[in-house]
Order: C-alpha cells, then structure tokens, then sequence
C-alpha cells in the first residue's frame, strides 16, 4: 500500500526530490536515531558537492562496517567521516580530508566557521587517519560496490526510447526514481538486494506514484510484466517488497523527509 505521505506530494508537485534536500534540519548533537548517522552522511555528501556514486559507496561502506561489528563503543559519525575520506579516494572524487572534517563539523553545529588548525581539528584529522585503516580491516579492504544507478540509467534510455523523447521528458519520473534510490541508501537493505532490482524498484515506485504505465503492457503475453525485459528473474512480490522497504526509509525515525 502506497505511503500517504507519497501521495499526498504527488498533486502538488512537478518532481520528487530526495530526502535529503527536504529533510527539516536536525541537531545531530541531541537528536537520538539509528538512522541519523547516514543521514549525517549523505547530508555532509551534498554539501561536499560528491558525486553521487561517491556518496553511494559511502554509504555501503558506512552500512557494511555497522554488519560486521555491532559494538555501540564506536562513534557512527567519526565512522561516517572516514567513509566519506574512502570513498572519496575509491571514486577518486577530488574531495579533501580537511573539506570532510570542516563540513563534518559545521554540520554538527550549524552556524559554527570551519575550525582552525586547533586540538580538535588535528583530533577529528586522527580519526579518520585512525578510522581509514580500521575499517579497511573490517571491511577486509574491499572496496567494491556494485551500484544500482549504471542499471537504473540504462533502463531510463531504455524506456525514454519507448515512451518518446517529449512524453519521457514531460515526466517527472526519471527524477523521482533517481530520489528513491538516492533515499534507499539511508537504509542497510540497500545491501540486500540485487542492485539490478533496485534500480528496476526505484522506477517501479515511480511509476505508482505518478499514475504512469508502460507502454505496450496491456499487450504483454502471459504474466511477463514490463520489469522482466529488464530483470527476468524479479517476480511481482520480490518487487514490491523491495519497494516496501523503499518507502519504509520515510518512516525513520527522523523528522519526515517529505513534511
């Protein structure tokens, strides 16, 4: 069942951004939630003006070391920053430590000026250095990520040429999917999944929540649904409960990204 909070956007607005250019702003200092820290993350990533895909890795890197150790002594937010350092470097993403530790620090204190060369500046660039070693070797020093956005890309081409360069552009679907599967990396289900059928579920919910169908469906022989060009081994319930866990990311506890 759809989100009310989903379709509740959907009359009022020409295109779904992601959670985390309308999420209300938090104290990171105060605010208590499993999901702040990757929220942390990606916010620090858009200010940081990454690439997306580096800040994708980030993320699977930030999801994948809180899988492999569950020990609550280690601060989420310093882990956060070093994800931030490595994925830079694995996307060779030209992004600076000291551009991580001053975004990292201002976003903890909003009005805050970007810290001298003090005690804590040269304490925050320890951990990272600290960090970076550490979860390498938790991680066993494998930086690989396969994302679903080079999926998600070539299935839009794929789909533009078939519903028409004007009506494809006159959607705002490609933006929305683009959204939801940027606002999937909030949550470690994002290493679950296929990230084939991640990319093919992002554009799914998409569809629903504009009211789009794709072309030729009612033509369809069989149970074949328009998905199965794309991925043949996805079923519908895979499908919507992969989307299931997509909209649940707008039920974190954190303030709602689309209020």
């Amino acid at each position: 069942m759809m989100h009310e909070s989903i379709i509740l956007l959907t009359p009022h607005r020409k295109e779904v951004l992601s959670a985390s250019q309308r999420m209300a702003p938090v104290d990171y200092k105060t605010q208590k939630g499993k999901a702040l820290p990757v929220r942390f993350l990606l916010e620090c990533a858009q200010k940081l003006v990454m690439k997306p895909l580096t800040s994708a890795t980030a993320a699977v890197l930030y999801h994948r070391f809180f899988r492999a150790t569950s020990d609550p002594e280690y601060d989420p937010y310093m882990i956060a920053c070093t994800c931030l350092y490595l994925a830079a470097k694995a996307k060779d993403d030209k992004v600076r430590k000291r551009d991580i530790i001053n975004v990292a620090h201002c976003t903890m204190n909003p009005g805050a000026q970007p810290l001298d060369l003090c005690d804590e500046y040269w304490a925050m660039w320890d951990s990272i250095v600290q960090g970076e070693l550490f979860v390498g070797r938790m991680l066993k020093f494998d930086m690989t990520v396969v994302h679903p956005h080079k999926f998600l890309v070539h299935y839009m081409k794929s789909l533009q040429d078939l519903f028409g360069g004007d009506s494809w552009y006159d959607m705002p679907v490609a933006r929305a999917a683009a959204a939801f599967l940027h606002d999937f990396h909030h949550s470690d289900k994002v290493l679950d999944y296929n990230p084939a059928h991640i990319a093919v579920c992002s554009l799914a919910l998409a569809f629903q929540v504009y009211g789009v169908q794709v072309p030729l469906t009612e033509e369809a022989e069989g149970k074949d649904h328009w998905f199965n060009v794309f991925c043949p081994d996805l079923t519908r319930d895979a499908l919507w409960d992969i989307v299931e866990d997509i909209m649940d990311v707008y039920d974190y506890d954190t303030p709602n990204p689309l209020a």
